[in-house]
């Protein structure tokens, strides 16, 4: 049996409000800067992951959509305007059917391979159900895979990983430090610069003011 293609939805907040807790944690490079980066190169690796057919992201930022357009991505306007969920069910909703992933945008160290090992996990498991990826710390959720047929029905936020296992998900357990490496603060961010930042987020650690 052949393994599945799949689509891959990406929300990105506009950049004057993404990744608030994350501001400053770069001293003397502009935030908006850092956040682009940090969408771009998660894009860049979902662009270079083979089971990945076409990537959806979801944003109303301009900067944002062009860098997705300019990395091989598709761009929806978020018109739910509603929060990460909503993004989520609206990328999801035109995907069109068949194997459909949410990813967070946050993931500026993701290698395609741990990806690829994460996807390729799914249909492995039982038939019809969702699988999730918590991230590192275990509470967060990186990762919310459907086959099809099934919805999505995200539940980022606060308590993912739990909140998506009470939903009838079920956890997808591998050695995928570079997938579950999100960042919401400086230390994840210094946890992802020790595994390998992608390029552009490298470029702006790499030029940052001395502290």
């Amino acid at each position: 049996m052949s393994q599945p293609t799949w689509t891959v939805v990406v929300p990105v907040k506009r950049l004057a409000v993404a990744k608030s807790r994350l501001r400053g944690a770069l001293a003397g490079v502009p935030h908006e800067e850092l956040a682009l980066a940090l969408a771009a190169d998660t894009v860049a690796a979902v662009r270079a992951c083979p089971a990945v057919a076409e990537i959806l992201v979801v944003t109303d930022d301009a900067r944002v959509a062009a860098a997705a357009r300019d990395a091989g991505a598709r761009v929806l306007p978020d018109r739910p305007g509603a929060g990460l969920n909503a993004a989520f069910r609206h990328g999801a909703a035109a995907a069109g059917g068949g194997w459909v992933a949410g990813l967070t945008a946050d993931l500026p160290a993701l290698r395609p391979a741990e990806l690829v090992a994460a996807l390729r996990a799914v249909p492995a498991g039982p038939p019809g159900v969702r699988r999730f990826v918590a991230d590192a710390p275990g509470d967060g959720t990186v990762l919310l895979a459907a086959p099809p047929g099934v919805p999505l029905d995200p539940r980022f936020g606060a308590g993912s990983a739990a909140a998506h296992a009470a939903s009838g998900a079920l956890p997808l357990v591998g050695d995928w430090p570079s997938l579950r490496r999100d960042v919401d603060t400086a230390d994840d961010l210094a946890a992802a610069a020790r595994l390998g930042l992608g390029p552009r987020t490298a470029a702006l650690a790499a030029a940052r003011c001395p502290a």
